[in-house]
């Protein structure tokens, strides 16, 4: 079997790029910058699944997520989450948040108004951070 993202993450972001492991999304909500790590891997829901070695590559793209997020947008908190209740795809959250958003400082997920960024804003934020995830050697655009 061969790596396909559930209909619902590919409608609900932009491809960023890949990492050797995973494929970064960037989330449409307008609320906060969201970057979405999904293991390019067939019929993963849980994290412990992955052999130790995908594990500790999961948190070097990760890691390297999260120091874009937080070089970009200097963020109060960065918010990490893997719910997959309503999406059973393995994928992890990367979510810069400030005091003043709209859910702060409670969880996002169901406390946004699901406003989605226009085509030019969506694109414009996701070639400033695919930019700086360039920066990683680990990182690939497209």
């Amino acid at each position: 079997m061969s790596f396909e993202l559930h209909p619902q993450l590919a409608k609900d972001t932009t491809v960023l790029g890949h990492f050797p492991l995973c494929i970064a999304l960037l989330s449409k909500d307008s609320a906060v910058p969201w970057v979405i790590l999904v293991p390019k891997r067939e019929n993963l829901k849980e994290l412990h699944h992955l052999p130790m070695q995908e594990q500790q590559q999961f948190l070097l793209e990760s890691q390297a997520v999260s120091q874009a997020l937080e070089a970009t947008f200097q963020p109060d908190k960065l918010n990490l989450g893997a719910l997959g209740n309503m999406v059973p795809q393995l994928h992890i959250h990367h979510i810069a948040r400030f005091k003043d958003d709209i859910a702060w400082p409670g969880p996002v997920w169901g406390n946004t108004k699901g406003e989605q960024r226009d085509e030019a804003e969506q694109q414009a934020l996701a070639t400033r951070l695919a930019n700086v995830l360039s920066l990683s050697n680990l990182f690939q655009r497209g």
